[in-house]
């Protein structure tokens, strides 16, 4: 039985800083495609209880993106930003804000490193005051995150077989 993949989360409170890291048994290539493909981020992107819907994605620098979440219940969770920088397939840099609580923009780089046929994803945030990190930590940042990756995994496993 295949060992399940760990999902590494470090908390920098002097730097306002989370990094979250994760080795995916695919390709680099194939990896940044599931990350940037607005048809695959609602089959991965954040907890099972929630549907994600893309907005807008425009994968370039200056260019937005716009996430809308539904709960069983109905409730609707909206997030957005702005991507900076985009070097396939090794790096995206852009703007997370949860617009329920405007003006707390995180800025986050996801780096992907090729370790022969798998790569290693780091997502490193950078928050603009401790308060804020402290209330992502609060607000299971982690567990959101693992799930999320989970499913990532189940992703890239069904992109591998239909190719």
């Amino acid at each position: 039985m295949e060992k399940k993949a760990q999902l590494n989360l470090k908390v920098d409170t002097a730097n306002r800083a989370t990094v979250l890291t994760r080795v995916f048994n695919a390709p680099r290539k194939l990896v940044f495609k599931v990350l940037t493909d607005p048809k695959l981020v609602p089959q991965w992107w954040g907890p099972r209880n929630l549907t994600t819907k893309v907005e807008t994605m425009d994968v370039r620098p200056g260019g937005a993106w716009r996430y809308v979440q539904h709960d069983p219940e109905g409730n609707e969770f909206a997030f957005h930003g702005v991507y900076r920088e985009i070097v396939p397939p090794e790096r995206l840099v852009y703007t997370f804000e949860w617009e329920a609580l405007p003006g707390h923009e995180i800025l986050e780089t996801v780096t992907l490193e090729d370790l022969a046929g798998q790569t290693k994803v780091t997502t490193h945030d950078l928050f603009q005051t401790v308060e804020d990190l402290e209330g992502m930590l609060k607000s299971g940042m982690e567990g959101g995150a693992a799930q999320a990756f989970e499913r990532l995994t189940e992703v890239l496993e069904a992109e591998r077989v239909a190719r």
